[in-house]
């Protein structure tokens, strides 16, 4: 992890010096001043090297006494979307091999510096928890990164949000890439208790508290592993003013994220391809974002009452698993026909969303699961699918996203009994667990958790395209994005008091 800081606003006196350069504008401050020092060397590479200063181009100087480099780094235009924290991914990049360096953030507020420190944090993440021959070269050098302002107490301020919400994406991000033989239910639950330091208040459901509650099918999913399911449920009462207390009161109106967590899926008795199973570890990306979440709105001690539950299990074949045709007994007391086990996880949230509505009157719920590979045929890797029930929910949600570049498409969501509802109608049970093509599956998934949705303001993140990047894109380096931690904390802050 990079260690942020703040200092105040002056040239430092050796090392690495970054200088953050506007779209076709002059260097201003503090570095006008160091080119005039230096009869305008740097104002001369940067035409020689037709340098303007457009997000994305950098350009390294050497031998400017008394540093070690001075690199500038294009700023792109003042009005460009998330200009700040997609300078300070840039400026990470463009640093992997150096341990240290200033940042002069002269035209930047203090706000926007704390904003350029979680783009650099979030772009110099790194997971080599098992890597142990890696030559030195290989190994992350990163540690810390001092940005100069105009108002460094200002800006620390501001960074204890945004770091606090770093340190939650970072909590998601090692959760999803953990594999499977590592992270498995009751283990996951294990370090979700370990938030209790921050001031939730943890619960956790083994096998025979969710078998007393009658979660029959999220126990369809997990009857074949060796490894027992879990149910943990996070409350953050940060507007009753509980969020530090022990026996806190349940939440009023609280938000509610509930999370699908499959810690592994084999498809069970349906068994997927071999080719790309190995990426199912994590299949579990929704709870760890709900994780995440919870962990970032208790560090900034968020003003906002919120629960997020993860249902977690395990889905693998065995002499014990569940059979195409079996019927289960759902937790709202609805039977399913279960015709294909790799879709599972909407049995999973078909138990926890119910039991979330009856236990906490949520005043809006949102889900989040890698719930279809439908919705990357239709959406690619560029937007998670929406569905809700409610256009001010769509409103918000859509909003909050592109704040932090965490895109959303709403997605069609048919009433009861219409047509893509009516496709999931059992001949022998109140509901079936998949449509009857495969057109349209990332919808009839949708259709079949809003069967257990009550008059609830609810909307679905189908967030399977979104959770694991292939290439190093903005704020985020390849593998695990923690898609949707940024989206519904932006979310969390439209309702604090």
């Amino acid at each position: 992890m990079v260690e942020i800081l703040f200092g105040k606003l002056a040239l430092p006196k050796e090392g690495v010096l970054v200088l953050p350069v506007g779209e076709d504008l002059p260097l201003t401050g503090e570095a006008a001043m160091l080119d005039e020092s230096l009869e305008g060397a740097l104002s001369n590479a940067m035409q020689a090297a037709e340098f303007k200063g457009k997000a994305g181009q950098n350009l390294n100087i050497y031998g400017v006494r008394p540093y070690k480099r001075v690199l500038l780094v294009g700023a792109g235009k003042e009005d460009a979307p998330r200009r700040a924290e997609l300078l300070g991914a840039a400026i990470a990049s463009s640093l992997s091999k150096e341990k240290e360096a200033a940042i002069l953030t002269h035209g930047f507020t203090a706000k926007q510096a704390a904003e350029i420190g979680l783009g650099a944090r979030l772009r110099s993440y790194k997971f080599d928890k098992y890597r142990t021959t890696q030559k030195p070269d290989e190994k992350a050098k990163l540690k810390k990164l001092t940005f100069l302002t105009g108002a460094p107490k200002d800006a620390e301020a501001a960074w204890e949000s945004a770091g606090a919400v770093a340190t939650g994406v970072e909590f998601t991000r090692d959760l999803v890439t953990e594999p499977a033989n590592e992270l498995y239910p009751a283990e996951f639950a294990e370090r979700l208790e370990g938030l209790k330091k921050l001031g939730l208040k943890i619960e956790v459901f083994g096998q025979k508290e969710l078998e007393k509650l009658g979660f029959g099918a999220l126990l369809s999913v997990s009857q074949g592993s060796v490894h027992e399911p879990r149910m943990v449920v996070m409350q953050w009462l940060g507007a009753s003013g509980n969020g530090d207390k022990k026996g806190a009161k349940k939440p009023k109106d609280p938000l509610v994220f509930v999370g699908k967590g499959v810690t592994f899926d084999t498809g069970g008795i349906s068994l997927k391809p071999a080719a790309g199973m190995e990426d199912m570890k994590w299949d579990m990306a929704g709870a760890g974002t709900v994780s995440g979440l919870m962990a970032a709105l208790a560090g900034r001690k968020a003003k906002v009452d919120a629960v997020g539950l993860v249902g977690l299990v395990e889905n693998m074949p065995s002499g014990s698993a569940t059979r195409p045709g079996d019927v289960v007994k759902s937790y709202a007391g609805k039977t399913v026909e279960i015709l294909n086990t790799d879709a599972e996880g909407r049995l999973v949230l078909a138990d926890v969303l119910y039991y979330a509505q009856e236990q906490f009157a949520p005043k809006f719920m949102v889900n989040l699961a890698t719930l279809t590979g439908a919705i990357i045929v239709g959406l690619g890797h560029e937007y998670a699918g929406l569905f809700s029930n409610n256009d001010e929910l769509v409103s918000k949600l859509v909003e909050s996203g592109n704040a932090v570049g965490e895109k959303l498409w709403r997605m069609p969501l048919a009433k009861e009994g219409e047509a893509y509802d009516k496709e999931l109608d059992s001949a022998i049970a109140d509901v079936k667990n998949i449509g009857g093509g495969r057109a349209g599956g990332s919808i009839t998934a949708a259709q079949f958790l809003q069967r257990f949705v009550n008059t609830t303001p609810w909307a679905h993140l189908d967030i399977a395209g979104m959770a694991w990047g292939t290439k190093d894109a903005g704020v985020n380096p390849k593998g695990a994005t923690a898609f949707g931690v940024r989206l519904l904390d932006n979310f969390a802050r439209g309702f604090e008091g």
